[in-house]
């Protein structure tokens, strides 16, 4: 049974990111009783479109779609900036094992907005079974952006490198192609683009970003980034939003809350209630992302197989 501290917000992922992104919104008059704080003015022209807010008092308000305020397009960073992070956060993510049926959403919505060449994956979904007498299961595997990276330790040109929110990416105009990250990854999350990747003319002619991984290049390393581009626009992880059944929650640490965009919940009392691990604790590499165990599932195992492929990188 859930801990009654365990808070679940029963609104869609739709409407949780824009609450969020909408932040020029004027909201002063939220706390007033039932006063509405959008009163008409003559000079706003209804649509009769509602849209839903969380108000300052966190309760969902609906308003009239004319009241909101276009939000700035992001100016770029800096590569910098980008490398630093965002201040104050600690990203984490969780991923329930017992609601997956390997549908494998997660993997190709990061592979059309990555641009990952084809038979390549930064996502990857293993059947797993303990032993010979233990139930099989499925589970997604990502980069586990360590607290301990062995990747960042061995690169030796810091193409590889860690930010002060947990995220650990790579910045592909110093990588060498060297590797050694491949090679110290004890999850084998990491693939090397042998090949060019096929790019649209529009991706490929932008200079490289660290926090969209994109445009890929030819003798470099890629991996799952937990897209810090979408992340700063207000938005979740493109698996998250992409997996149907809510397997993959995304969040930060320091705030205790962590997400699918359908459910929110307190990340320390899930992990707890819900016997959350990390993979090979043992290690010290101290990962960022946790699974809960495929206990009381959602499907059985075999209404996943017909999903199955051979292994790609």
């Amino acid at each position: 049974m859930e801990n009654e501290n365990v808070k679940k917000e029963s609104f869609s992922r739709r409407d949780f990111i824009i609450s969020s992104a909408l932040a020029s919104l004027t909201m002063a008059a939220c706390g007033h009783g039932d006063q509405n704080p959008f009163t008409p003015e003559s000079s706003v022209q209804l649509t009769g479109e509602k849209v839903k807010l969380l108000s300052v008092n966190g309760d969902i308000i609906e308003i009239d779609k004319a009241y909101l305020k276009p939000v700035p397009d992001i100016k770029p960073f800096t590569n910098s900036q980008e490398r630093m992070g965002i201040a104050g956060k600690k990203f984490v993510m969780v991923i329930d094992l017992s609601r997956c049926k390997n549908l494998k959403k997660c993997q190709a919505a990061c592979n059309h907005m990555h641009h990952i060449h084809p038979g390549q994956n930064w996502i990857k979904v293993y059947d797993m079974q303990e032993s010979d007498h233990t139930a099989p299961y499925w589970q997604p595997t990502t980069c586990m952006h360590c607290d301990e990276p062995p990747c960042v330790k061995v690169c030796p040109v810091d193409a590889t490198f860690k930010r002060q929110d947990g995220i650990v990416l790579i910045d592909s105009d110093r990588c060498i192609g060297c590797r050694f990250c491949m090679a110290a990854c004890p999850y084998s999350t990491r693939v090397f683009n042998w090949e060019k990747p096929e790019l649209p003319e529009e991706i490929e002619a932008k200079p490289y970003s660290c926090e969209t991984s994109m445009p890929q290049k030819k003798g470099t390393v890629g991996k799952c980034d937990f897209c810090p581009d979408m992340v700063k626009q207000g938005s979740l992880p493109h698996c998250v939003s992409a997996c149907p059944n809510g397997v993959f929650f995304f969040g930060d640490m320091n705030e205790d809350s962590v997400t699918n965009g359908a459910e929110t919940f307190r990340f320390t009392d899930l992990i707890k209630d819900k016997s959350g691990y990390r993979l090979m604790e043992d290690l010290g590499t101290k990962p960022s992302v946790y699974y809960l165990p495929p206990v009381n599932r959602n499907f059985p195992f075999e209404s996943g197989l017909e999903n199955q492929k051979e292994s790609v990188q």
